[in-house]
């Protein structure tokens, strides 16, 4: 993995917020995600190729769980950095950590569980995958 962790930028717009300009809270699920594709694009895995891809070999990713606490509220323009750092790499899932940050304010943390799956059922993460998310 080139940098740990890795880091993506997220600007915070009107419809991220509720009605008082504070972040709802869904909205963090966005910015997680975000970080999270962006993490594999950096690393040379495209979600889209791999769907638009040989039948045969196709999979995808899917959160299985998610642990996340909310330490303090991202308001309406606040600039955001998604740290995304993988931890463990299973068989057919993998876990991450991931931040976010407003400047060097820790404003979120979330421990996400990630599953491989190929037609609706666990499968093996490819040895390619697996070697470029190796932390």
């Amino acid at each position: 993995m080139p940098e740990q962790p890795h880091r993506f930028t997220v600007r915070v717009y009107y419809e991220d917020t509720d009605f008082s300009g504070v972040v709802y809270h869904a909205s963090y699920l966005r910015f997680l995600e975000r970080g999270r594709t962006e993490m594999l694009r950096d690393l040379d895995i495209h979600q889209g190729a791999i769907h638009a891809g040989d039948p045969a070999a196709r999979f995808g990713f899917a959160v299985r769980a998610m642990t996340i606490d909310f330490l303090k509220p991202a308001r309406m323009d606040d600039l955001l950095t998604v740290e995304s750092e993988p931890r463990t790499i299973g068989g057919a899932s993998l876990e991450l950590d991931q931040r976010i940050l407003r400047g060097g304010e820790l404003l979120v943390t979330a421990r996400v569980r990630i599953a491989c799956l190929a037609e609706g059922r666990p499968c093996r993460i490819p040895l390619e995958i697996r070697g470029k998310l190796a932390p």
